[in-house]
């Protein structure tokens, strides 16, 4: 398995002994994000089993709960099921898109982080039995189990927006940064362009749920920046299409974004959510309250609805009603992560139909509270560990600056560094740990040491 320099390792070798000495051990800490009161992983003897555990998706969030289960029990049989080879490190597609990393940053194997002793299947998981206790690839090959963990991750549904098609990105002013490496990689080329010469850059989000929601925010304070950088702000216009009333779930960190918009002179419109875009004659095509409209664009950002995997969505598990039933999300318990109507079934990361908690540092505080719960079911005991909602986001608002927003469930911002990182600050130590600590603490999670 590759080990990489520990982010301790790399804030010293990034900041200097004067830098650390006059941030104490708050500085070095920076890489853990949420970790002044992060869950525990879990220690003690391991747990004698001949259980057998399937865990469907190898992403962040099941490779995390893979490695932590692979030391707390003794004999069981852990299998994860996942076709894809590469193993992604999506807090990086940002970096990448703006132009600071190559794509080979956010691209590792799916293998590398597997533990030993823990069975991979290279196929996908095209059909739930809860009621056989089973799931079905798509080679046709039927996996019992006595628990399953859903990580699957989610759906991008590119083909809801008309027009159109990955093999667009990176040409006529189109970008994709939640595609994938390469995908970010070319809509950098796209922004490049676009920041010497101006224009329109439009951005804006899907209405649905999705991972990450402070990314669409991110990349266009990106933009902005790399106009100014080169002296062509006063030759462009940056317009958030924004798919509700709001810009931030959390109303006060709404505010501050709404602040920064009008401060960096950005236009909003509201309750627009895109349904296509033309191509040839660069216009988005939105749908609004009062109905179509159309918005021209010479840079844009598309991001797609995001959907439960469709062998989730059309499964036993997933929400029938409620705000999470219309994309399928899992119906889980919001602290517990175990699922409803299934007891044996627990679900983390982005497919769990909870309220808060699509992005990397939720699914590190989730996987602790599903595999002590799952041991404690194989042991015949029983855990009071929760997961409170929490979510991370190193909120970019320039290059070299951003704030590091953290909130659970009932929007309360929970910081992880108080007295040192203010949350809604633009800071240089928050893009220090964006752009350099995060990594290192993401594959430690991964690892399940996290």
């Amino acid at each position: 398995m590759k080990h990489e320099a520990s982010a301790d390792d790399i804030l010293k070798a990034a900041i200097g002994r004067r830098a650390l000495l006059r941030g104490g051990a708050a500085l070095t800490a920076l890489g853990a994000f949420g970790a002044a009161s992060q869950a525990a992983v879990g220690g003690g003897d391991p747990v004698r089993s001949s259980a057998r555990i399937v865990i469907a998706g190898a992403g962040a969030a099941g490779l995390a709960c893979a490695n932590q289960l692979s030391r707390r029990l003794d004999g069981a049989k852990i299998t994860l099921i996942d076709a894809r080879a590469r193993h992604l490190y999506q807090p990086g597609f940002t970096l990448i898109a703006a132009g600071l990393k190559d794509a080979a940053y956010s691209i590792s194997t799916t293998a590398e982080w597997v533990p030993q002793g823990v069975e991979l299947i290279e196929a996908s998981v095209a059909e739930f039995d809860p009621e056989g206790n089973k799931v079905v690839t798509d080679a046709g090959q039927s996996v019992p189990y006595d628990f399953l963990i859903v990580a699957t991750g989610l759906k991008l549904d590119w083909d809801a927006v008309e027009g159109f098609d990955l093999k667009l990105v990176g040409t006529d002013g189109i970008g994709a940064v939640y595609a994938g490496p390469e995908e970010a990689a070319k809509t950098w080329i796209a922004l490049d362009k676009f920041a010497d010469r101006g224009g329109v850059a439009l951005f804006g989000r899907p209405a649905t749920e999705m991972k990450c929601a402070g990314a669409p925010l991110k990349f266009a304070f990106i933009t902005d920046d790399h106009l100014r950088r080169r002296n062509n702000r006063t030759k462009a216009e940056i317009v958030y299409a924004a798919h509700s009333k709001i810009l931030f779930s959390v109303p006060i960190v709404d505010e501050k974004v709404r602040m920064l918009f009008e401060d960096r002179g950005f236009e909003t419109r509201h309750n627009h959510v895109l349904k296509a875009i033309d191509p040839a004659k660069k216009i988005a095509t939105y749908a609004t309250p009062e109905g179509d409209t159309e918005i021209g664009y010479d840079f844009t950002n598309v991001i797609p609805p995001m959907r439960a995997p469709d062998a989730v969505r059309l499964s036993p598990l997933a929400w029938t009603e409620g705000p999470f039933a219309a994309d399928g999300w899992t119906e889980s318990d919001m602290q517990t992560l175990r699922h409803k109507r299934f007891a044996n079934v627990f679900s983390v990361g982005d497919v769990a139909g909870v309220p808060k908690g699509k992005t990397a540092a939720s699914a590190k505080w989730q996987a602790p509270v599903v595999v002590e719960h799952l041991v404690a079911d194989i042991a015949g005991t029983t855990s009071d560990k929760s997961y409170n909602g929490y979510t991370s986001c190193p909120l970019i608002t320039k290059i070299g600056r951003a704030m590091l927003v953290e909130f659970d469930y009932r929007n309360n911002l929970v910081p992880s560094f108080p007295g040192v990182i203010a949350p809604l600050e633009e800071l240089w130590l928050t893009w220090l740990m964006k752009e350099v600590a995060l990594k290192p603490t993401y594959l430690a999670m991964v690892r399940g040491e996290a």
